[in-house]
């Protein structure tokens, strides 16, 4: 769709070992993505957040355990850039993703809706893959009031400030022009809590690590996430009229 997906899809294939490693390709497609580009507004928030945990797993008691919060950055991202690869190689990517990306050149569409619809996919669909595969590898299980879950939602009021801020800042049309005084969209984006997805996320994980070893069981949860995470997105997605 747009003439420099090559250098995209470029930037996306190494698998990231590292926050640095996922900042790095953050920052790379934040300089390949013209203004006028959809995910160009939820790559740079996605860039902040990430930012912010870096910082906050470097600062001395930002984290009571912060290789795991480390890890569950990198496997988190990796879902972002696998969905981004297989739908520019015409392979089949989620719904959910498939919803922002089949739109991210619909001038019509306020910069923000490409922010939070991102959002959405990202965190209600990926991020409880990535929570299962974090605890996994570190052989121990999901569990809300554990240590990884204070950690986990430490993190919500940084996201809270920072969706606000770009709530604030977003909220033009595509291209940069100015959105008509009254539209849907502010119930639309009332409607969306950051704090709310995560925690929804968390109890999916929970869910999805009980029937991780029965692949029909957790394929057809795998479906139903992503079916919902679909019709939010594309709700997210309704174009502002003029």
């Amino acid at each position: 769709m747009f003439p420099y997906d090559p250098d995209v899809l470029a930037a996306v294939q190494p698998v990231p070992e590292s926050v640095p490693d996922v900042i790095g390709a953050l920052e790379t497609l934040d300089a390949l993505f013209a203004e006028a580009d959809g995910l160009k507004w939820f790559n740079r928030l996605y860039l902040e957040v990430t930012n912010a945990v870096a910082a906050r797993v470097a600062a001395p008691g930002g984290f009571a355990n912060p290789a795991w919060m480390a890890q569950l950055d990198v496997r988190f991202a990796r879902y972002y850039f696998s969905a981004l690869e297989a739908w520019l190689r015409n392979r089949p990517a989620p719904g959910c993703w498939r919803a922002v990306l089949e739109r991210r050149g619909v001038l019509s569409i306020a910069r923000i809706q490409f922010a939070l619809a991102g959002i959405n996919a990202h965190i209600n669909h990926d991020l409880p893959m990535a929570v299962v595969e974090t605890f996994e590898a570190s052989g121990s299980a999901p569990q809300h009031g554990d240590i990884q879950y204070g950690d986990f939602t430490a993190l919500n009021s940084t996201l809270e400030s920072l969706v606000d801020t770009a709530k604030r800042e977003l909220m033009v049309r595509l291209p940069g022009d100015a959105l008509p005084p009254v539209s849907h969209l502010e119930d639309t984006l009332a409607a969306w809590s950051v704090t709310a997805a995560r925690e929804a996320a968390w109890t999916n994980a929970e869910l999805l690590w009980d029937v991780r070893n029965i692949p029909l069981l957790s394929g057809r949860y795998l479906d139903v996430i992503d079916g919902l995470t679909t019709v939010a997105g594309k709700a997210l997605l309704v174009p502002v009229p003029a």
